[in-house]
């Protein structure tokens, strides 16, 4: 693995001219996990005698299910498999340093880009279903015509923040316990683990907020039209 891809990424393998960087072999094993861990956690459900794994299933999905209601103001039947994803994901992305070797992927714009795009889709294709074409394009006439070109300009600039605040913070964190570890040695910085886990959370939870309130805002669930 002496090659690099872009952004400074290892490159593990190459599939013809696509060269496959550590990233991404390491999203696939988040991926695998978490699959795994569903097809697991939901195989035998019981209604009168749960396990604790089904328990803590149920708390994560119920505090997710809160969390849809309370920042779009809709049921959460239809956005809790793309907002749970989401978050699931981001979060064990964010944890995975915990394991001595592991990079994050969250700290590579490309994970964090990919996941803004999904959002940036997914934000304009409810939108339309929701409104209607011709409804939900006078949306960025709102509050007047003459903000046109800024509610579009926001569309983009929204979508870029969000890929790289994500990015950003979790790359920040990794350089900085990284400085502690190279300064202080490998035992000093433990209770930086607990700050780890902390950031994580926070950031998927954040990443999470937003992505909300712009489908929400997009379908009119919620009211907001800020870039």
């Amino acid at each position: 693995m002496t090659e690099r891809a872009s952004l400074n990424a290892l490159v593990v393998f190459q599939v013809g001219p696509i060269p496959i960087g550590l990233e991404v072999v390491t999203t696939w094993v988040i991926m695998a996990v978490l699959v795994g861990i569903a097809w697991f956690g939901t195989r035998r459900l019981s209604a009168t005698q749960p396990s604790r794994f089904q328990i803590i299933l149920e708390m994560v999905v119920g505090f997710l299910e809160d969390l849809i209601r309370d920042v779009m103001g809709a049921e959460p039947e239809v956005f809790l498999p793309l907002i749970g994803t989401l978050f699931l994901y981001i979060v064990t992305c964010n944890l995975s340093p915990l394991i001595p070797g592991v990079k994050p992927p969250t700290a590579h714009v490309e994970t964090t880009g990919a996941l803004g795009l999904i959002v940036f889709f997914t934000v304009h294709s409810l939108g339309v279903r929701q409104r209607g074409l011709l409804g939900y394009l006078r949306t960025y006439l709102e509050p007047t015509f003459i903000f046109l070109p800024l509610n579009i300009l926001g569309e983009f600039t929204r979508t870029f923040a969000l890929m790289v605040r994500l990015a950003g913070n979790i790359m920040s964190h990794e350089l900085t316990i990284a400085v502690v570890i190279g300064l202080a040695g490998l035992f000093v910085p433990i209770p930086f683990m607990a700050l780890s886990i902390l950031v994580g959370l926070v950031q998927a939870y954040i990443f999470t907020i937003l992505a909300a309130v712009f489908i929400g805002g997009a379908m009119g669930t919620i009211n907001t039209n800020t870039p």
